[in-house]
């Protein structure tokens, strides 16, 4: 039988029944499909749903068309982008949707777009995609495929305005070395729901990492599983949630392969009347993934009164025989003791406050590797903390 080690999330205030804080099932067990008629249209009561405001993306349960996103690409040498059928799509390696919006997204998404880094390929510069909502209900499905051996660091950057769904699938070769940055950074009226699966190869490493900053509902599931052993996979992520916005970053990382790595790491903060993060780590150890190492970590950081974070992680094990596994997870208010020591020192309070928050996302932030995401990050956190001073 499994062993499960579920984290207490402290949401007491949440007026739901207590069945509904209980999984009914293995993570394993929940649904992925092809088909829309498999995936009811979410209440807010379901486990996976539960956090999350449903009543205001019921466009986005609906079998509607909507447009694309405007679309601007750099591509370095070798890389393409080009079409798959859904046949095609089925048949790659790539998982199957795993919640309404997600199969609906590529139900009625135009097409599969696919961008191909070759085998062998040592990219010196980012693939870049900017993807801009102009409004209106969009869907998407892109597939990433990246041969062995391969070296690539891939940006996607989602900006402007839309009822956006999308599914992304990563699909990484043998020994390849990965990094996908997705970056959302929508106006205050955007929604945008999204399923991000990274299929790690054999002795292959990928990086995962969101920066969430804007977007009235963002809701990002990212899901990680292994094609052989020997892979390792890293998951970082950073938010800021502002008066009124909702943003929720849910990780499952399935170890089924015997000696792979997982290490996950998300840091938000939190300002303003309503603000409201939530983040859901679950990484499930099957009895085949014998040799796994895997730690993950949240910490949020609430500046005003009014904000609520949600931070749950998850761990379920069905062997022993691992090199170690656990979780972490800590919520807590600005430290005024800090502010205090800064300013006793002649800094002013702004500044001083500027210089925690920086110290909070650093370990984060130095480690995505990308220069560009990394300063302007930085220029957006001080913007957020300017427009509240």
């Amino acid at each position: 039988m499994a062993q499960k080690v579920p984290a207490v999330d402290g949401s007491a205030a949440h007026s739901d029944a207590v069945s509904a804080f209980v999984p009914d099932q293995s993570r394993a067990e929940r649904t992925t499909s092809y088909a829309v008629a498999d995936f009811a249209v979410p209440s807010g009561r379901e486990e996976e749903w539960r956090f999350t405001p449903v009543d205001r993306l019921q466009a986005l349960f609906a079998e509607t068309a909507g447009t694309a996103l405007r679309r601007e690409e750099s591509l370095p040498d070798g890389v393409t982008v080009s079409s798959l059928s859904r046949d095609e799509w089925q048949g790659s390696g790539a998982p199957k949707p795993a919640d309404r919006a997600a199969v609906i997204a590529t139900a009625q998404a135009e097409s599969i777009t696919v961008l191909d880094v070759p085998a062998e390929a040592e990219l010196t510069e980012p693939v870049r995609l900017i993807l801009t909502g102009e409004g209106g209900l969009s869907h998407a499905h892109t597939v990433i495929r990246v041969g062995k051996f391969a070296r690539a660091t891939i940006v996607l950057r989602h900006e402007g305005d839309a009822q956006y769904s999308e599914l992304l699938s990563v699909v990484v070769g043998d020994g390849a070395d990965v990094t996908v940055v997705t970056v959302q950074e929508w106006a205050d009226s955007a929604l945008h729901l999204g399923q991000h699966d990274v299929v790690v190869g054999r002795d292959a490493k990928v990086r995962h990492i969101a920066v969430t900053l804007g977007g009235g509902i963002v809701r990002l599931n990212t899901n990680a599983s292994y094609a052989g052993p020997g892979g390792s996979f890293e998951a970082l992520g950073v938010y800021f949630a502002d008066a009124g916005q909702h943003q929720e970053h849910r990780l499952f990382v399935d170890h089924e392969a015997p000696h792979c790595k997982s290490n996950v790491e998300y840091k938000g903060a939190l300002q303003g009347d309503s603000a409201h993060t939530v983040w859901v780590g679950d990484v499930l150890i099957r009895a085949s993934a014998e040799g796994t190492d895997t730690y993950e970590l949240n910490r949020n950081l609430i500046l005003t009164d009014g904000a609520r974070a949600d931070s749950v992680p998850n761990l379920e094990i069905e062997t022993g025989e691992i090199a170690g596994a656990g979780h972490a997870s800590a919520t807590g208010r600005f430290d005024d003791q800090q502010l205090f020591y800064l300013q006793a020192r002649g800094i002013d309070e702004d500044t001083a406050r500027r210089l925690v928050v920086r110290g909070f996302f650093a370990s984060i932030v130095g480690r995505i590797g990308v220069p560009e995401i990394e300063d302007h990050l930085m220029e957006a956190i001080d913007r957020e903390l300017e427009a509240t001073a």
